[in-house]
């Protein structure tokens, strides 16, 4: 058509403005969380697909054609390959399936189209949880399939036949009719025990915690982190703070500036032996993911979690990498001898190690320490005495340090994080003759007192030593301690200077704050425990409080079946009913009641006789009450076949019919 600007081959928007107003909005709900994990051009590219759509949604416009969109497909998805080095894995993924389900908004124009694209809204919600599982993601979430819902609820109507509040309402009861439903596939479907499929390998990428390295900055970095590294329950008694020493990776080489595991010899009869009132500390470790294999436990452990070993010098590792969160039973000793009965040739030599070519004024310091000293332990007790009588500070801004890194510590620096001291002494050690490692995890943690639990937090990551003695064995050593005794009673934040980074939250004094926080952490630790923690073992002991202790999956499968089958019909019987009554004829209904009556005198009405028929036949077998009977009948043809009805003569109708008594 000449002049015309539409191409014949062009779609056109045929869905109402609305509707396509309540997808963008959908979309933009569940995409929100992904913005601050995509590249700033595909959150660009996004928010331009809805702005365009809207636009053209609401003056009417052409579509843009095929090619155009072909051509931003494949140019989005090579700019996901440059950005991610990939198109699959989770972040590349979920990057492509945000552009792919924003372009799709630019050819939607039926109702085929627009039920995919909520389809597709529904399935990137599930994505978020990728990366969250926290309770306000949840929150967000259910606030996006809530409007996500209404946006198909409102496709069904005739454009403004459903306000946006009636459209939320009922999306909203749907939700809420579902919701028992969901509670009952919750408690009842099967557990599997480990993943039902595989997540990409990046699904853990950025995970904090622990590595199997240190070098300087590597705790201080983490340290300032408030997250929650995990939770522990004790049954009974708590230890004091200065036996919460929660070990993890022990490290023996150094190679002049970081220190590494090495080999690790797993064992399962690893041995020790508790002193003192050999009293041992029993509970729960509800243990955060951190991608390593790592079951951080109060030293000295005295069981084993199920699929975990021990090593020979006592890290607890899991078979597998913790990637989801774990809960395990443990008990453990704070006082104990370990390795008194001698090191092997093997051990030695490792505790022994030492880089040639580094840190010469350090290993003659050593030295001249040694000879002066009494025996290994006097050593100890000497470089412990250094740290502590000497200036020597304690900060989480350490300077930088140079190639021979414990020399310009121990003599230019002197300020360092727990990883400079304990690295300082474990090198005096060895260069002195006398094994040492250096051992890794955390110290301390924060009691709860309305979860009755204690938190580990990241913030609480430290680094100590353990120095071999003859008839003793391996002692722990911390040279912290001797330089600010507060880190070890008191915990990070009231130790670093109010100048180091450290986190409010950490700091804060504020006792409401501070009950603020507490309430939250135990609302999440219960989400954790009950929701996210919802293991085979939890459904076990659940069921085994109803009797069900014996049930097998098919058990479970058929009991799922039969609840969901009886809460379905209850709801399908209510709707019905409700149908029911909003389609069933007032006055039909009066009008029946009315034969009733009359049938019990022997007038009954055939299906096929007409009222007025009926009446006259009506009022020759009753004859006492003809006048009743044709003033209601005459009144219920009117209303019932007449022009209009009138309220009035309803209500009059009734009046009538209940009054009638023959």
């Amino acid at each position: 058509m000449p002049g015309s600007a539409r191409p014949a081959a062009a779609m056109t928007t045929r869905l109402d403005p609305r509707n396509v107003a309540w997808m963008a909005l959908s979309m933009a709900l569940v995409t929100l969380p992904h913005v601050e994990r995509l590249p700033v051009w595909i959150t660009a590219l996004a928010a331009l697909a809805i702005a365009w759509r809207l636009h053209l949604g609401w003056r009417g416009g052409v579509l843009p054609r095929k090619w155009l969109l072909l051509t931003v497909v494949a140019g989005a998805s090579a700019g996901i390959y440059l950005s991610f080095g990939t198109l699959f894995g989770r972040d590349a993924g979920v990057a492509l399936l945000v552009v792919m389900l924003t372009l799709k908004l630019l050819e939607m124009a039926s109702m085929r189209d627009a039920m995919i694209v909520i389809f597709l809204s529904y399935f990137v919600v599930l994505t978020n949880f990728l990366y969250s599982q926290t309770i306000p993601t949840a929150l967000l979430m259910l606030v996006g399939v809530w409007v996500i819902t209404g946006t198909m609820i409102g496709l069904q109507w005739r454009a403004g036949a459903l306000r946006y509040q009636e459209t939320l309402r009922l999306s909203a009861i749907m939700l809420a009719q579902a919701t028992p439903v969901m509670l009952v596939l919750f408690v009842l479907f099967p557990r599997v025990q480990g993943p039902v499929w595989g997540l990409p390998r990046d699904a853990f990428a950025g995970i904090t915690g622990l590595s199997d390295s240190m070098s300087p900055g590597t705790l201080s970095q983490l340290s300032l982190s408030d997250a929650v590294a995990f939770r522990v329950q004790f049954q009974g008694e708590m230890p004091k703070p200065n036996q919460l020493y929660w070990r993890g990776p022990v490290l023996w080489y150094f190679d002049g500036t970081s220190w590494h595991m090495g080999m690790t010899f797993g064992t399962t009869s690893a041995s020790y032996a508790p002193v003192g009132t050999g009293a041992a500390y029993s509970y729960t470790v509800t243990l955060e993911p951190h991608d390593k294999r790592w079951l951080f436990a109060l030293e000295l452990p005295a069981k084993l979690p199920p699929n975990s070993h021990f090593t020979t010098d006592f890290q607890l590792l899991a078979n597998r990498p913790v990637r989801s969160r774990t809960r395990y039973e443990m008990t453990s000793h704070t006082s104990y001898r370990l390795g008194y009965e001698g090191l092997s040739p093997y051990e030695r030599r490792r505790a022994l190690q030492l880089p040639e070519g580094y840190n010469w004024r350090a290993r003659a310091l050593a030295l001249n320490m040694h000879n002066a000293a009494r025996d290994d332990e006097d050593m100890v007790n000497q470089v412990l005495a250094m740290f502590r009588t000497q200036p020597f500070f304690y900060t989480l801004t350490p300077p930088l340090l140079g190639e021979n890194p414990v020399d310009d510590f121990l003599f230019n620096t002197r300020s360092g994080f727990c990883e400079h001291y304990a690295s300082a002494f474990v090198f005096l050690m060895r260069a002195a003759g006398i094994p040492a490692r250096v051992v890794t995890g955390y110290q301390g943690g924060e009691v709860n007192p309305i979860g009755d639990y204690m938190i580990v937090r990241q913030s609480e990551a430290h680094a100590w030593a353990e120095a071999w003695i003859e008839e003793r064995g391996w002692v722990r050593v911390d040279p912290t301690a001797a330089v600010s005794p507060q880190r070890v009673e008191s915990g990070i934040a009231a130790t670093v200077p109010t100048t180091d980074g450290l986190r409010l939250a950490l700091r804060s004094n504020s006792e409401w704050l501070r009950q603020l926080r507490f309430t939250w952490d135990s609302f999440a630790n219960t989400w954790n425990q009950w929701v996210l923690g919802y293991t085979p073992e939890r459904q076990y002991w659940l069921l085994s409080r109803v009797g069900l202790d014996r049930a097998t999956w098919q058990t479970l499968a058929l009991i799922l079946l039969a609840i969901t089958g009886f809460i379905t019909c209850i709801f399908a019987a209510l709707i019905l009913r409700r149908l029911h009554r909003r389609t069933r004829d007032p006055v039909a209904a009066i009008y029946a009641r009315f034969c009733r009556k009359l049938a019990r005198r022997g007038a009954q009405r055939a299906p096929s006789e007409g009222p007025a028929d009926f009446a006259a036949r009506a009022a020759g077998r009753v004859p006492e009450a003809a006048g009743a009977i044709r003033a209601i009948t005459d009144l219920y043809i009117a209303l019932r076949y007449g022009a209009r009805a009138a309220d009035t003569d309803m209500r009059r109708l009734k009046r009538m019919v209940r009054e009638f008594e023959i």
